[in-house]
């Protein structure tokens, strides 16, 4: 049933192409979050996390997007969610606030300072709102030699830096002190980024959400491993026909992803797949096929060696929803970003590598174990800081001279 929701926001999702296939997922996940909790809450990995937030369910959505529809002729349009799933929350998702993205012709210096005054307009429609850029902008051509950009003047006058239009909304939003989640395969992480976000206390989640088949892969490749079985192969083959599939036909703009999806095996396992044959035997394809929309299938044909090197194999087929997966992902990173804000964490965070194929940030946790408990280990600092915190806020209101009358 479509009702208004009674809630002050405590989150604020300022999402980068929020009209997308998984922007259009999300404002329904959080339209129906307000409205009927239980369809959601099961689905959030941190719906018991961090308290000091506020009402989990209590979270509101603003974006930037290039499309003129309105966001139910998007989610129409992208096909993931029957009519019968989102029009009960028409008027909830009429609420959003959507922004024209800038132009990408334009400077990036004039983009952010667009992004800027958009940013400044959401905060004072939510002024008690914990505000998160999340980034869900398609892949693109990646920056050549990123980590050349060590300081923001070359980067804002460098023409070359406008192919990525992800910048333009990171760097909007660390200099207006929000935190960012990257759930693109696209670079932003760049030294002088990161040591803006640093100066800044703006925590850095990303990149390239791991949603279906790679996540599947961290569970298997590290169960192999633990199990002293040696991978000598292993095949996968991607079909999806959303955007994100049509776009991933561009070589320019798939090489990220694909890279990220292979390299992580051979971080895993800690030796290169195929490295017996004298080069790669982890093949990795994604094709665009239109009669699947966002309904991606993907295989996966696992060769491996026990004792006496004798082949065994495995096989795995997920038919899973792209952005159906997708969507409560990006919304736990943004209350993980927040949090780790309020606790004081800044720069990249590896740490949540669970939810990245490339997670950023120094010794990122690799296998499935590792990341579980490097999960729980974060969530302790951040729950033991923001009670030191507490503590050191009661002790100085204590500490205040009494003025007697």
């Amino acid at each position: 049933m479509d009702r208004p929701s009674d809630r002050t926001p405590k989150l604020l999702l300022l999402v980068a192409g929020v009209k997308g296939a998984i922007g259009t997922t999300l404002a329904a996940t959080v339209a129906a979050l307000q409205a009927n909790p239980a369809l959601i809450l099961p689905g959030l990995t941190t719906a018991e996390k961090f308290p000091f937030l506020g009402d989990s369910t209590a979270v509101a959505v603003a974006g930037w997007d290039r499309s003129q529809d309105e966001i139910t002729a998007a989610i129409t349009r992208h096909g993931v969610l029957p009519e019968g799933v989102w029009r009960p929350y028409q008027s909830l998702l009429a609420q959003m606030t959507v922004f024209d993205a800038p132009d990408g012709v334009r400077s990036l210096g004039d983009q952010i300072n667009q992004l800027r005054a958009d940013i400044q307009r959401c905060r004072e429609r939510y002024p008690e709102a914990r505000p998160v850029m999340v980034n869900l902008l398609p892949a693109a051509c990646d920056l050549t030699d990123p980590a050349r950009y060590t300081s923001m003047d070359p980067l804002l006058t460098d023409a070359g830096a406008g192919r990525l239009p992800d910048l333009a909304y990171v760097i909007a939003a660390i200099d207006a002190g929000i935190p960012v989640v990257n759930f693109t395969p696209n670079t932003v992480e760049l030294p002088a980024i990161v040591d803006l976000a640093i100066a800044k206390g703006v925590p850095i989640a990303g990149r390239d959400g791991k949603t279906g088949q790679t996540y599947f892969k961290v569970v298997l490749a590290s169960s192999l491993k633990a199990r002293g079985l040696y991978v000598d192969g292993w095949y996968s083959l991607n079909i999806l026909g959303n955007a994100d599939g049509l776009n991933l036909m561009d070589p320019d703009h798939a090489c990220g992803k694909l890279d990220n999806k292979t390299k992580l095996l051979d971080d895993i396992l800690g030796y290169p797949v195929g490295e017996r044959y004298g080069r790669s035997a982890h093949k990795v394809h994604i094709d665009y096929y239109p009669p699947r929309g966002d309904a991606k299938e993907a295989w996966d044909v696992i060769d491996i060696r026990g004792i006496f090197g004798m082949p065994m194999s495995l096989r795995l087929n997920l038919q899973g929803r792209d952005s159906i997966l997708a969507a409560p992902m990006t919304l736990d990173l943004a209350r993980w970003a927040v949090a780790l804000q309020a606790a004081g964490f800044a720069g990249t965070v590896a740490d949540l590598g669970f939810y990245f194929k490339k997670p950023v940030g120094d010794n990122p946790p690799l296998t499935f174990e590792n990341q579980l408990t490097a999960l729980d280990r974060l969530a302790s600092r951040i729950q033991s800081r923001i009670a030191a915190k507490s503590q050191g806020n009661a002790q100085n209101v204590a500490a205040k001279p009494r003025i007697e009358h």
